[in-house]
């Protein structure tokens, strides 16, 4: 037996209705239509569907199999359009989001939350697990945003200044460093360096300074929690390079020294890719925007530097 979605729907609305005008009308079509469907329904069917002789017209017990069949299918398939209308307006869809920046979670969750309001139908998702192979994921369609310092020109990519930072040197008042104006990389090799547990590459310590000078630090620990960074950095127990923004509730801390890196003017810039193609969904400029917004806050330390037009380091050629 072949069975089409117009079928069930010609058996809801026969039922619904009580008789093949009203339902016909319910339709927008003929009740010759109406009829001639029913009648090649039932030649399928090989019984009768209605009992004709009913007013209302009622259905058979046949029919009524077919009913609930009809009332089981018909809502998901409804409620199918339905979210792909949704999809089609901008209103629902998928924003899975990829960490390159481990501190960044720190001004990222309080966005996704403004967002999550604005946005109840959005699936919303970080996933850490795929931070450092991002970008390829971001074009296998795995992940829809990479939060990133490190932007690579890429066909169908788009790269979002959100802003820029400057990585900062922390050490504890007790250490000897602490009397420094500047700190350059050799004063590393006597350190112990705490970091956040990405690879090194990723850590802009060793891409900016340690790693261009050829110079190792006497120790390395890897460490999940900003907060437990500045517990052991306050005991003196190792020093860390984390982006300023991060540093501006312990400038001014007696437990803490920070000092820029030598030569003074290292600068990064955080940005959100994502693919060219998805721009245009309303929820996805929402939430650049957010975070542009969230972003501001940042210049609560001197000197911070926001925004597209900064004077940070630009995207690569053609992204």
């Amino acid at each position: 037996m072949h069975l089409e979605l117009r079928h069930l729907r010609t058996i809801r609305a026969i039922h619904r209705a009580g008789g093949l005008a009203r339902a016909a009308e319910a339709l927008n079509i003929t009740q010759s239509a109406l009829s001639h469907q029913v009648k090649g329904l039932e030649d399928q069917a090989g019984v009768e569907l209605f009992v004709r002789r009913s007013k209302p017209m009622k259905l058979s017990a046949a029919g009524l199999r077919m009913l609930r069949l009809a009332e089981r299918i018909l809502p998901e398939v409804d409620a199918l359009g339905e979210e792909f209308r949704a999809l089609r307006s901008g209103k629902t869809g998928r924003m899975h989001i990829a960490m390159e920046c481990h501190a960044c979670f720190e001004w990222l969750l309080p966005a996704l939350e403004t967002f999550r309001h604005h946005w109840p139908d959005v699936d919303v998702d970080i996933r850490a697990g795929l931070a450092f192979d991002a970008l390829p994921a971001l074009l296998r369609d795995e992940i829809d945003v990479v939060i990133t310092s490190e932007p690579v020109a890429t066909e169908g990519v788009t790269f979002h200044p959100l802003f820029d930072y400057q990585p900062t040197f922390i050490c504890s008042a007790l250490n000897p460093l602490a009397s420094r104006d500047m700190i350059e990389a050799e004063d590393f090799r006597s350190q112990l360096l705490i970091h956040y547990p990405v690879p090194r590459e990723k850590l802009d310590v060793f891409t900016d300074l340690l790693t261009p000078a050829r110079v190792e630090p006497r120790g390395l620990r890897s460490v999940e929690l900003t907060a437990v960074i500045l517990m052991l950095v306050a005991a003196d127990r190792g020093v860390a390079v984390m982006p300023d923004w991060v540093l501006r509730e312990v400038r001014e801390h007696p437990d803490y020294a920070l000092r820029p890196l030598a030569p003074g003017t290292i600068t990064r810039t955080s940005y959100a890719a994502t693919r060219m193609a998805d721009g245009a969904k309303p929820f996805m400029a929402d939430f650049l925007r957010l975070s542009e917004e969230r972003s501001l806050a940042l210049r609560d330390w001197p000197g911070a530097r926001i925004g597209r037009n900064s004077g940070g380091k630009l995207p690569p050629d053609g992204v």
